[in-house]
């Protein structure tokens, strides 16, 4: 069934809190305890928040709708369709045969459908393929390391997801995000390659890589001259020449020229933060992630004994604009520490709404869109 966020109300929450109960466990709660249970997915004074979407890393906007899309970097934590009018979410993909209709032709060397109860995703892409239609790519770990086809059909009020075939990740290879071109290439990161840790990125180290797909190839091949301090998002340009690519050691965005991807031509460097996804939304090129310099974690992230800090002490949340024509990126929205949404990861605009994921927490969050302020002559 759909989660809906709930309203600040007390007399809600008490009866709300209630009912979960009773419906996750069979059982009615003693009336002290359901009188003293809170709201846990309450908004709070920076965020609202629809719960349930279990560590939902990666968050799109399906434009001309009212639907957003999100991924689940967990077992069996699959692909959410997200109604922004309602506050709603529902697991979208079921495995069920009217979902999949596999293209073999486009996609031989796929073994078949992914299970859903294993599907385990974090980057996402959306391409237009049509009137109402378009093409969703979805990195998976869930059963197979794969880039999963799917296409939408948003033409009737509710969107319909097909299945329609996958890519196979090289052996060993770990995808992170993924990005496509109007003429089918597809190109995937990789965070950390076979020998390498998340603390040789976080020390600067080169530890991924860009990997490039077009119709007709047997499989992803390394893009030479990609390689970067933990590759993480990834978006391409819409003048088809250029893509963009997080490099997470750095917390920069880095440029390259698709045609000629030996080495980055352009370097963006984030102000005290630490950009994940990076996604075009309503026009705007937008990043997101957590605080980097956190004092209420100690600071900067550490590298003890040759691990790198887990981040799971709770960071402040920053949502960021890139402007290319200044070589700059502008904090468009940002917050303190919250207790229930930490590990900010990617950021999609719906009407005066951000739409935020984390692959750690259990919700997805939603901020208000500042208003751009009006430059002065």
């Amino acid at each position: 069934m759909p989660t809906k966020l709930r309203r600040p109300n007390a007399a809600l929450a008490m009866v709300t809190a209630l009912l979960c109960v009773v419906f996750f466990t069979g059982a009615p709660l003693p009336a002290r305890a359901a009188q003293a249970a809170p709201d846990a997915c309450a908004p709070d004074e920076e965020l609202a928040y629809v719960c349930g979407a279990e560590r939902p890393e990666d968050i799109l906007a399906l434009p001309g709708t009212r639907w957003l899309i999100a991924s689940g970097f967990a077992k069996g934590a699959g692909l959410k369709l997200i109604d922004s009018a309602a506050r709603s979410m529902e697991f979208w993909y079921k495995g069920s045969p009217d979902q999949i209709a596999p293209d073999t032709a486009a996609y031989p060397h796929c073994p078949g459908p992914p299970d859903a109860a294993l599907l385990n995703d974090r980057g996402l892409n959306l391409r237009a393929i049509g009137r109402d239609r378009w093409r969703l790519l979805v990195v998976n770990h869930g059963g197979r390391e794969s880039v999963e086809v799917f296409e939408i059909n948003a033409a009737a009020d509710r969107p319909r997801l097909l299945w329609r075939g996958c890519i196979p990740m090289p052996t060993g290879q770990v995808g992170n995000s993924v990005t496509s071109f109007a003429d089918g290439q597809i190109l995937a990161t990789v965070l950390t390659r076979p020998g390498t840790t998340i603390a040789d990125f976080v020390l600067g180290r080169d530890t991924g890589a860009v990997w490039s797909w077009r119709p007709g190839e047997p499989a992803f091949h390394e893009m030479p001259g990609t390689a970067l301090p933990g590759n993480n998002g990834i978006e391409s340009d819409p003048d088809e020449r250029h893509f963009y690519t997080i490099a997470f050691g750095r917390h920069a965005v880095e440029v390259f020229d698709r045609n000629d991807p030996h080495g980055p031509v352009r370097r963006i460097v984030a102000p005290d933060f630490m950009p994940d996804n990076i996604h075009w939304t309503a026009g705007r090129l937008l990043l997101a992630g957590m605080r980097y310099d956190e004092p209420a974690c100690g600071g900067l992230r550490k590298v003890v004994d040759g691990v790198a800090d887990p981040m799971l002490c709770p960071r402040g949340w920053i949502v960021g604009e890139v402007d290319l024509a200044q070589g700059r990126i502008a904090t468009i929205a940002y917050g303190t520490p919250r207790k229930h949404f930490n590990g900010l990861s990617a950021a999609a605009i719906m009407g005066r709404e951000l739409w935020l994921g984390s692959f750690q927490a259990g919700r997805i969050a939603i901020a208000t869109l500042p208003v751009p302020k009006p430059v002065s002559p």
